[in-house]
């Protein structure tokens, strides 16, 4: 996942009214919000375990772990991410998450 614009890594207060302000409703917002960020997460998820396989080792077992340096660093990134919610927020908030609702798709088949 590649985060192009600065995204603050802590919680920031926000005022309801803007995050209603696209949609009309702010659980509709926060709905909206939610699947983004799940998004991102799987994303990051899907991301990190493909990098992490490398590392795998097939005689790995719970008592044998060999800590490898790179793989430290690249979870230390991972950890370093704003978080997925963060993330969805403020690209919301910038008009980059694309929403379509069932009143809109019971429109276009009509």
């Amino acid at each position: 996942m590649d985060i192009k614009k600065k995204v603050p890594t802590n919680t920031i207060t926000r005022d309801v009214k803007n995050l209603a302000a696209p949609t009309g409703n702010i659980y509709e917002s926060v709905v909206i919000l939610y699947k983004r960020a799940n998004m991102i997460a799987a994303e990051e998820k899907k991301e990190l375990t493909k990098k992490l396989e490398d590392f795998k080792n097939d005689r790995d077992t719970m008592d044998e772990v060999f800590e490898n340096r790179e793989q430290i660093e690249i979870s230390k990134y991972y950890e370093r991410l704003p978080k997925p919610g963060l993330v969805a927020i403020s690209e919301f908030e910038d008009g980059e998450v694309i929403y379509r609702t069932a009143e809109d798709q019971e429109k276009a088949v009509e």
